[in-house]
């Protein structure tokens, strides 16, 4: 059987559980918080990142977009890519966009941990600019559609679906429904979904320092 390292609130880590649970693959869901002095991360992931899944051999499988290829590839069915050239090269282009976006939120949050005084407002901007690119880049890309990529569930709404989930958890202050309503409907529609439904993202606390 798989584990998976994860972290509750983090994006990353959702989009890999959803994958598994879509494809009906079981595993052992193993929470870590990879910035307390305990964490096993770094025995599994050079990068000292979550999410890792560990192989039942005992490998480590680390970064989340290679994961989800790399279970894709191990475990075709049911498809979560598109076969198509063009359909898979949209649902990629999703992918980038999301991750560009998680890490910027990523970034924010660590900042926002410094000390008033300290944190640089025009850093702040610029990651809250690629947020907010990337979010209208999303709602001009999906449309009306019910799914980003053709008619069918793929990986472009796993990443679509978890970086809308973490910004209701994390940054519930920014208002994206009101600016994105299609965005808002789609989120709320595809919460709805069983493996969804059972990964929604929860606070943790880092105990130690980050910066």
């Amino acid at each position: 059987m798989y584990k998976l390292l994860s972290a509750k609130p983090s994006p990353y880590a959702r989009k890999v559980r959803i994958q598994l649970a879509e494809k009906g693959i079981p595993f052992e869901l193993v929470t870590e918080v990879p910035w307390n002095a305990e964490t096993q991360t770094p025995r599994w992931n050079p990068l000292e990142k979550l999410p890792v899944l560990i192989t039942p051999e005992g490998h480590g499988v680390f970064e989340s977009r290679y994961i989800g290829e790399w279970i894709e590839l191990r475990h075709p069915e049911p498809p979560l890519m598109p076969r198509d050239v063009e359909g898979l090269l949209a649902a990629k282009r999703f992918e980038v966009i999301v991750d560009g976006a998680c890490d910027a939120l990523i970034l924010s949050l660590f900042e926002r941990q410094r000390a008033e005084d300290k944190q640089s407002q025009p850093w702040l901007d610029r990651q809250m600019r690629k947020v907010f690119g990337a979010l209208r880049e999303l709602s001009r890309t999906l449309g009306e559609r019910e799914f980003c990529v053709g008619n069918s569930f793929t990986m472009a709404d796993v990443a679509t679906g978890t970086l809308l989930g973490y910004m209701k958890v994390r940054w519930p202050h920014i208002d994206w429904q009101s600016l994105h309503p299609n965005l808002a409907a789609y989120s709320d529609r595809i919460e709805q979904r069983p493996s969804f439904a059972a990964t929604r993202p929860e606070p943790q606390i880092i105990r130690d320092r980050v910066v």
